[in-house]
């Protein structure tokens, strides 16, 4: 890699700009092509401020990042997606962004529908924002095939996505996924930054993942601020970031029980979910984790006697989140749609560059806690859950294993932080350091969640790129729906349930 260009970082270490060598483009692609055929993953590719490609490449067996950047000198430039699949997305993202067309792209197309951040005319030759999903789909001809448009509304409380299947009877051939319509331009608005709303916009990237997302935000703004979080605080934020993954795999697993009809394992994991949501609200007061993670440390923090009155809570929590869901197991109904439906196999994966639970379920054993360890993790790992077929059971299954662990965490954490004192309140950052670059990654109850800042001489925000697991993920839903019955969309979409809002940034 270090013939390429690219130099090798931690995860939340800050480095000037100047010690990453501007390559040149061929050196630059050459080197994302032949990282990702020797096993890396291509977490990042996007374009700072100064219109330079700039990618992290995410060496999870060594530990570290490699970070490598290259000027874009015209308005195009040869897509290097036919040898590197994982880099289809960010290619199209980019032109949408800053009107650098990649040529030879092979399903080259908008991704979330908004004008380019440069003037004129952008990569398609619109001149204003057309509406989302407004594209030419893929289309399959042939006798008794038909199209099926479902979306972006949709029944019940939903985010809007539209989803185009072309069908051979029941039988999904193909399905084209466009999103867009939650586009709000956080990253936009984090440039200038860090400003008072900084830390709310990491919050909102998905509100159901508002601690993995806000870690992500602090971890940048200690590395580039040099301040180091006491571990007593650091354990705090792994006791949040593991109840928001307890929270929503409960919530996902009652779901899942719902759509293919088997109501006691549904009704229970309704209320008890709330029971999780609420262990949050007992500390921050948001169920949602708002505005208990600051740059530094804590805002809230979690004093000794209330640690102690939340064990029995959450082991209370945890009797009834296991009487509920082992129903699950032993209902031959349920096994049946669940093993049946929604196969994706590891080779797919690892060529699209899926992440977080989606990957593991596939066999695939990726998690930040342990390949690129931050606070608590560091010396404390959780086990990696996995599973091996890559269907609707393998991703139920995952999240039932990493509902164990996450409650052994807690509870560790939990009887640790009653015997310890509480911390001071954390001071005032310092000012960040100018012309620097610093990527902090962690492990949301989705996957992998990456957010790189670029400051200015001034120490500001030149750029702010975040790129939540459902990126890497919504195209893994499309290869899952393939040779399935049309029936099955609704529990395959939600073994993922990937965030729509995430997604569009």
């Amino acid at each position: 890699m270090k013939e390429s260009g690219f130099v090798p970082i931690l995860n939340g270490q800050a480095i000037p700009l100047s010690e990453i060598p501007v390559s040149s483009l061929d050196d630059f692609q050459n080197g994302i092509v032949q990282g990702v055929h020797d096993g890396l993953r291509l977490a990042c590719l996007c374009v700072d401020a100064e219109q330079r490609m700039l990618s992290v490449l995410a060496d999870d067996a060594a530990k570290q990042l490699w970070v490598g950047r290259s000027r874009l000198a015209q308005a195009s430039y040869s897509s290097i997606t036919p040898h590197c699949v994982q880099a289809s997305l960010f290619e199209r993202e980019i032109a949408e962004q800053f009107g650098f067309v990649p040529e030879g792209h092979p399903w080259f197309k908008p991704v979330r529908f908004h004008a380019s951040w440069t003037e004129g005319r952008d990569a398609w030759g619109r001149t204003s924002t057309p509406a989302p999903a407004v594209m030419d789909f893929f289309t399959v001809s042939g006798e008794e095939v038909h199209e099926v448009a479902v979306g972006p509304v949709h029944a019940g409380v939903i985010e809007p996505g539209h989803f185009r299947f072309q069908c051979h009877g029941e039988t999904v051939l193909h399905l084209e996924i466009a999103l867009g319509f939650q586009h709000r331009g956080i990253e936009r608005a984090m440039v200038g930054g860090p400003h008072p709303l900084s830390l709310k916009h990491a919050e909102t990237v998905s509100g159901d993942a508002t601690i993995a997302h806000a870690w992500a935000y602090c971890r940048n703004m200690e590395g580039l601020a040099g301040v180091t979080v006491p571990p007593r605080s650091e354990w705090i934020r792994g006791v949040a970031l593991e109840l928001e993954r307890m929270a929503n795999h409960v919530g996902d697993l009652g779901a899942l029980a719902g759509d293919v009809g088997f109501l006691p394992t549904a009704s229970f994991c309704g209320r008890i979910r709330g029971e999780w949501l609420n262990l949050s609200a007992e500390v921050c007061g948001s169920r949602l984790g708002r505005d208990w993670l600051k740059p530094g440390g804590l805002r809230y923090e979690l004093e000794p006697d209330l640690a102690e009155r939340l064990l029995p809570r959450m082991a209370k929590a945890w009797q009834d989140t296991r009487d509920a869901i082992e129903l699950l197991w032993g209902a031959a109904s349920v096994m049946n749609r669940f093993e049946a439906a929604g196969h994706v196999d590891e080779g797919q994966a690892r060529e699209i560059g899926m992440v977080g639970l989606a990957a593991r379920a596939c066999g695939i054993g990726l998690d930040v806690r342990k390949d690129h360890p931050f606070g608590p993790y560091a010396d404390h790992p959780v086990p990696v859950s996995l599973a091996e077929s890559g269907n609707v059971h393998s991703r139920a299954w995952v999240r039932w294993l990493e509902l164990a662990e996450s409650y052994r965490f807690l509870t560790e954490a939990l009887q640790g932080l009653a015997l310890a004192p509480a911390d001071p309140a954390p001071a005032a950052l310092p000012p960040l350091a100018p012309d620097s670059l610093c990527v902090a990654l962690t492990e949301g109850w989705r996957g992998e969640v990456l957010h790189l800042a670029l400051t200015d001489s001034k120490g500001r925000f030149s750029r702010y790129k975040i790129v939540d697991p459902s990126f890497h993920n919504w195209f893994g839903v499309a290869l899952a729906m393939r040779g399935e019955q049309i029936s099955d969309f609704p529990i395959c979409n939600k073994s993922f349930n990937l965030s729509y809002c995430g997604h569009d940034l």
